[in-house]
């Protein structure tokens, strides 16, 4: 399973067990929900700014080149 599939799996899940725990009065099961969701969108993050830093890198690898 890929990182995107991953984090996408996580943020969907996570939605639906903060619903779920929300529609029973579960706080356990809504606050592990939130934390699921958070979790993909930090995956999320993550893989946009390790995105970023490559760009920069090899920017600077041609600009050395030149």
């Amino acid at each position: 399973m890929s990182k995107d599939t991953k984090n996408l799996k996580d943020k969907v899940a996570g939605k639906a067990k903060e619903v779920e725990g929300k529609g029973t009065g579960d706080k356990v099961r809504e606050v592990e929900g939130k934390a699921q969701n958070a979790a993909g969108k930090v995956g999320d993050k993550a893989k946009e700014a390790a995105g970023k830093v490559k760009d920069k890198f090899d920017k600077v690898k041609d600009d050395l080149k030149k």
